[in-house]
């Protein structure tokens, strides 16, 4: 979760470069942001535009009008209007992102939180987020930045040299695109991502996957890893509940899975609409025929947010008997989410059974894999461990 508090961008840069050390505090909101102000002006840095950038994955039509390759919606815009997701305007027929460098949410957080069990379990991701998104859930958690175009939201700008440098002075392993849709912000996460990789830092995307098969097989070509929420096995929910569709995160998890780049899907498990035993049965038989046993699938727990606050928290018995259904079909490693101190957040060996990271919530207590192999029985565990 992101700090939910609005502030304005002056208090966003006072408050960051008040917390110098920031990167090094545990905890949630928007910190660290003293490294990347050091040396600089912050009134000049304040008093800057954020100029609109040409995106990339578009073509012209007639009329200026032209059609985003970007996402599922393909979304035809006519000249001085936006796509959906209100990040993306045509101007005059050349179609510009409103995002880049434009960062309304950041936070030093450990790769667990993303959730990412199996890359470099124990380490920090230095975590940025523009506004925007491409579909809208209904139980958003980080809805104040995701429903939202850029111009409501407060953000202050970082290029992404900036952004690398950050990471790279603040010890994170990893910058990772998160909290709205960092497929709104493509352009921006993909020359960031290049800027990070000259210096030895990972890049991880996390995603609803609701985006077209060339940008991605194009980024992946540069990122670490990837997680994908996965809303579910229904095409009425994702219709109903997320109005977007089913279809095109399949066929992104299929490309993820051709590709060969390491990644993870979530299942944020909502009472009574999308926790049928019958779809955790359906969904993980095609997880297990279409990408595999060793994809991890995070079962997440449901509390009440933006505009699903009718329902319970998802009772830990349903995680449970989800997890139960993915272990009997054949799934490695499947977890229980949102719920501290569960034994099902524990990674445990294929093989011999034995627990080979132990978790509590974001916390690592142990790690018992050698060489990317179980301590105990030498089998192979599945992921990115150096």
């Amino acid at each position: 979760m992101i700090n939910k508090k609005i502030v304005t961008r002056r208090e966003f840069v006072s408050n960051c470069v008040k917390g110098l050390c920031g990167l090094g505090i545990a905890g949630t909101g928007m910190i660290g942001m003293g490294a990347a102000y050091a040396g600089l002006d912050l009134n000049a840095e304040l008093k800057e535009e954020f100029p609109p950038v040409e995106a990339r994955h578009y073509k012209k039509i007639e009329n200026e009008r032209i059609e985003c390759k970007l996402c599922p919606r393909k979304c035809k815009v006519a000249d001085l209007e936006r796509g959906y997701c209100g990040a993306r305007e045509n101007r005059e027929g050349t179609y510009y992102t409103l995002v880049h460098s434009r960062v309304c949410a950041l936070n030093a957080d450990p790769i667990e939180k993303k959730p990412l069990f199996h890359y470099l379990p124990g380490t920090k991701a230095y975590s940025i987020a523009t506004a925007g998104c491409n579909i809208e859930c209904k139980f958003c958690q980080n809805w104040q930045i995701s429903q939202f175009r850029p111009e409501q939201i407060d953000s202050v700008k970082l290029p992404p040299k900036r952004v690398a440098i950050n990471a790279k002075t603040s010890g994170c392993r990893t910058i990772a695109y998160t909290y709205s849709e960092p497929t709104i912000f493509y352009e921006y996460m993909y020359d960031t991502v290049l800027q990070a990789k000259s210096m030895g830092i990972g890049n991880v995307m996390i995603s609803n996957g609701y985006i077209m098969k060339e940008p991605m097989v194009e980024l992946c070509k540069e990122l670490s890893a990837v997680k994908i929420d996965f809303k579910a096995f229904s095409e009425k929910f994702y219709k109903e509940t997320c109005s977007g569709e089913l279809k095109p995160v399949l066929d992104t998890l299929l490309t993820l899975k051709d590709i060969g780049i390491w990644f993870e899907l979530v299942m944020l498990v909502v009472p009574t609409l999308n926790d049928n035993e019958n779809e955790f049965k359906g969904m993980c038989k095609w997880i297990l025929k279409n990408l595999g046993p060793d994809v991890p699938v995070h079962f997440t727990r449901f509390h009440p947010t933006y505009k699903i606050k009718n329902l319970p928290p998802t009772p830990i018995r349903t995680l449970e008997k989800a997890r139960n259904i993915a272990l009997e079909i054949g799934i490695n490693y499947p977890y229980v989410g949102n719920a501290p101190g569960h034994p099902g957040e524990h990674t445990y060996c294929p093989k011999c059974k034995e627990v080979v990271i132990n978790r509590v919530g974001f916390f690592i207590r142990k790690i018992a894999i050698e060489d990317g192999k179980c301590e105990d029985c030498k089998h192979p565990i599945a992921g990115v461990w150096d």
